[in-house]
């Protein structure tokens, strides 16, 4: 028996940082993994968004570049056909591709079942055909008979997945659902084996807040971006999701410094608070908020009011800032005025 291949990591392939994605930033080349979300959150939309970028090489919600497009595969196992070329359309008016030349194939049976030998066979013998740049299969529930809960089960069908990936260099991406939790990661919420979770170098995860979709994006050998607000809209030819356009109203605030922080929670206390309180409050390290305080105490804006309690001084609470303004002696918020130095 022969021994396995070896290569020194000097040997292994170097791929340059802009070889590295599919869509710029959200989907990894040849990456698999999956969008989640509860039911009715735009997880659908996002897939045919994401298709779409990659068939006509057009930015992904309008933001996102395509650095290596070309033909798509995909299966809709929920959406007739009429559903699916409708938002196929509405999408590609959006990101201004044309949709009659959308480098698209959509695979047209009634049933795919990945745990079935003879159904895998058909799909790769049509991946080995079309060589798509992108496979997307959605819903992963219709897509098996299987107890999702057994990694048993739902392990083979992945491990035919990441095959596919590897054998014809391709992406793949699975539409699947979340169950209702209180998972402090998105992706343990994922319904099913953890093993789902764990399969995936690109994840997205839909979820709503209010009347908003949040998106999170996650990767296994890149640094994920802070959650992104998107939102379906349709000017009267078609629907596709966007990001969200926040009014005026709506900007964030400046952020504050530890320092401005601290003063605030002491402004908006009424009695001393010891530097764990401190801590807690104005959510910084225990050296921070230390070293503020000293600094405070120095400037003459802070006092001990015990050993180990802190108070603003008196004079110093005029000048207290917080996010809505100014707080004065008896504790209460003053707006800025227009001229207030930002």
């Amino acid at each position: 028996m022969s021994a396995l291949p070896t290569r020194a990591p000097v040997e292994l392939e170097d791929r340059p940082r802009r070889q590295q994605w599919l869509i710029d930033a959200l989907w990894g080349r040849q990456a698999v993994g999956i969008i989640g979300g509860e039911p009715k959150c735009g997880k659908s939309f996002l897939a045919l968004d994401i298709a779409v970028s990659v068939a006509a090489g057009v930015p992904c919600l309008r933001r996102f570049e395509t650095d290596q497009p070309g033909p798509v595969l995909m299966f809709a196992a929920e959406d007739a056909g009429h559903i699916v070329r409708s938002r196929l359309k509405g999408i590609a008016r959006a990101a201004g591709a044309d949709f009659d030349s959308l480098d698209i194939a959509v695979i047209d049976v009634p049933v795919l079942r990945l745990d079935h030998r003879s159904d895998r066979q058909r799909l790769e013998h049509t991946v080995q055909h079309i060589r798509p740049r992108l496979v997307l299969l959605d819903p992963l529930v219709r897509l098996h008979g299987v107890d999702e809960n057994a990694v048993a089960d739902i392990a083979p069908i992945l491990g035919f997945l990441r095959d596919l990936q590897r054998r014809f260099e391709t992406a793949v991406l699975l539409v699947h659902h979340s169950r209702k939790s209180g998972a402090t990661r998105p992706g343990q919420a994922l319904r099913g084996t953890s093993e789902l979770h764990a399969w995936g170098d690109s994840n997205l995860y839909l979820r709503r807040r209010d009347h908003q979709i949040v998106m999170t994006v996650e990767h296994r050998a890149a640094r994920g971006l802070n959650d992104i607000e998107i939102e379906l809209a349709d000017d009267g030819q078609g629907a596709a999701l966007r990001l969200r356009r926040q009014g005026p109203s709506e900007a964030a605030p400046a952020p504050h410094t530890a320092e401005q922080r601290i003063v605030e929670v002491l402004a908006e206390a009424d009695k001393p608070l010891s530097q764990a309180q401190i801590r807690k409050r104005a959510a910084a390290r225990n050296a921070t908020v230390s070293a503020t305080l000293q600094q405070l105490i120095r400037d003459g804006r802070v006092e001990r009011a015990s050993k180990a309690c802190y108070r603003l001084i008196a004079t110093a609470v005029h000048d207290a800032p917080t996010p809505h303004g100014v707080v004065d002696a008896n504790g209460q918020h003053e707006a800025f005025p227009e001229s207030f130095p930002a």
